[in-house]
């Protein structure tokens, strides 16, 4: 049997990596995915099972070229972790500025989109795939200056279940994981006061997203996971 065909987008950063670690462990090629080239290579140096694949996800012409590319001598992506995406603050939605708006829709959905453009069909020619998208705990509501981030990851966790519905029958499996706060460097440098005991680690987000590209999950379709750490 192949190895699993694992693509991950924002593969340079804390989260990407430990799934990254995660599905290597288990003997799967990585397609890593990220807007810079020299982190990608800082981050998997000369691992013969890591393709990296530097590109602007928010581009979509370069996001599908990019990617068709890596995965060219591989065939079809088994799996899709739809990682890449940013927090922003804001402030009042009536004072949120056009920027923001583009800022917080382009990272954490045009880059959905994209990636998913150029991965989906060759799952649906396979009749076989798992994509994992990363939503957010703390958009199931809309928090006070925080408009933009919600209304982007909102959207991700509504796209999530309409892309299960669509490609249910075409044998993909489409869930997301909804992470409150992450235990990585760049948080705990952001509130070195907080209580990180509560945070989410890196290694339990990166099982549960795991657990969700895995045939154990094949009967979950569309479903938004919250993962809350030990709240």
């Amino acid at each position: 049997m192949s190895s699993p065909i694992v693509v991950i987008t924002g593969a340079a950063g804390a989260l990407g990596k430990a799934t990254a670690q995660t599905f290597l462990a288990q003997g799967a090629t990585v397609v890593a995915v990220d807007l810079d080239e020299a982190q990608l290579r800082a981050a998997y140096g000369n691992n013969e099972r890591v393709c990296i694949a530097p590109v602007n996800l928010t581009d979509a012409e370069k996001t599908v070229a990019a990617i068709t590319s890596a995965l060219a001598s591989h065939g079809a992506a088994t799996v899709l972790c739809n990682i890449a995406g940013g927090f922003d603050m804001g402030p009042a939605v009536h004072e949120t500025t056009d920027a923001m708006w583009r800022r917080m829709m382009d990272m954490n959905v045009a880059t959905l989109i994209n990636v998913s453009r150029a991965v989906v069909p060759g799952m649906i020619a396979a009749g076989n795939g798992k994509i994992v998208n990363v939503a957010a705990a703390s958009a199931t509501t809309g928090k006070g200056a925080m408009g933009a981030y919600c209304a982007s990851k909102g959207a991700v966790a509504r796209l999530t279940e309409s892309m299960a519905m669509e490609l249910r029958d075409a044998g993909v499996n489409v869930n997301a994981v909804a992470p409150s706060l992450i235990d990585t460097p760049a948080n705990r440098a952001a509130m070195p006061d907080a209580d990180t005991s509560k945070w989410v680690s890196l290694s339990d987000l990166a099982s549960v997203i795991e657990f969700l590209a895995s045939d154990r999950a094949n009967a979950v379709h569309g479903a938004v996971v919250p993962v809350v750490g030990r709240s």
